[in-house]
């Protein structure tokens, strides 16, 4: 996604022009998740005071915004606050960065406390672990299902990424969810993964055909990281972002369950291979029983509140 020439545009237009019933007037800021500096991370929109817009003005406001996601935080009944994400074309049921931008904004203005929070959703509840200033999402134990088991084969996969047709694959693709379904594709280096130039069209219509948000390409080639990593989402209007929390967090179950990685905290580096790079930092913990089953897990990290944007009221 051309968020750069976004972001430079968002401060100087008024995004919305809507009428309120309620007391609270929305609030609407520009958070980049997973990342300390306003130079890295994964731009999110935020509207605090949601609570009377209707679903197709909240569409209308993402799709202005133009980011990979939109959350609108308004009152819940059953947890601390009820968050709604919107992508420029679609609501989804969760969304990792946009998650730690909401709560990250809560916690700066005093709507929220350390340790915890509870976030209502479209399907219910999740908890947030607040700690130090990062915000860690609960997710749920992880499934898979393999490529083998789909009607889309590894060919239409390589094609779909300008890969040669016979491309041999460092590990069959796989279908994991903790929440969210993503294919996760391994590749061996790192500037293998940078030169790709995806077939957007392809992804969008095999990542419809798999139920899949998209691609998460990753290697385990990393020296400063457990993974780097890039994805693309074109079916939900993102070809490509700079974090995913929660792809983020069906990798990290993917290494521990099929890779060999025994150990339970990851590091993970998105948006360093995108041009221009945006350097994003995701942490997975995962909780695991005696026989080291992954029971649950949380990720999560930092985020930088960059402005707030102008509304017409």
């Amino acid at each position: 996604m051309e968020q750069k020439r976004s972001l430079r545009n968002l401060s100087k237009k008024t995004v919305f022009n809507f009428v309120m019933d309620t007391r609270k007037t929305p609030e609407l800021y520009l958070v980049k998740a997973f990342t300390e500096t306003e130079a890295g991370g994964n731009a999110a929109g935020v509207m605090l005071y949601a609570d009377a817009l209707t679903p197709q003005q909240k569409q209308q406001v993402a799709a202005s915004l133009g980011l990979s996601e939109t959350a609108f935080v308004s009152a819940s009944e059953i947890g601390d606050v009820k968050v709604e994400f919107f992508t420029p074309n679609r609501q989804i049921p969760h969304c990792g960065h946009a998650t730690v931008a909401a709560f990250s904004l809560l916690l700066q203005k005093g709507l929220v406390q350390e340790p915890s929070a509870v976030k209502e959703s479209i399907e219910g509840t999740r908890q947030i672990n607040l700690v130090q200033g990062k915000v860690y999402l609960a997710q749920l134990p992880p499934k898979y299902k393999s490529l083998s088991e789909t009607t889309v084969t590894t060919t239409e996969v390589a094609a779909s990424l300008n890969l040669p047709s016979m491309h041999n694959f460092l590990a069959e693709p796989v279908i994991a969810s903790t929440g969210i379904s993503f294919l996760l594709v391994q590749l061996q280096h790192a500037d293998k993964i940078q030169a790709l130039q995806p077939n957007q069209e392809s992804i969008a219509r095999l990542s419809e055909k798999l139920n899949v948000v998209g691609y998460y390409i990753f290697t385990t080639a990393s020296p400063e990281a457990d993974a780097t990593t890039r994805m693309f989402a074109p079916s939900y209007g993102i070809p490509e972002e700079s974090a995913t929390g929660m792809a983020a967090g069906p990798l990290a179950c993917h290494l521990h369950d099929h890779l060999g990685f025994t150990k339970t905290k990851y590091l993970f580096h998105q948006g360093y291979l995108m041009q221009p790079p945006s350097p994003s930092q995701l942490e997975v913990q995962l909780q695991t029983d005696t026989a080291g089953r992954i029971t649950g897990l949380k990720a999560g990290g930092a985020a930088v509140i960059v402005q707030q944007l102008p509304l017409a009221v």
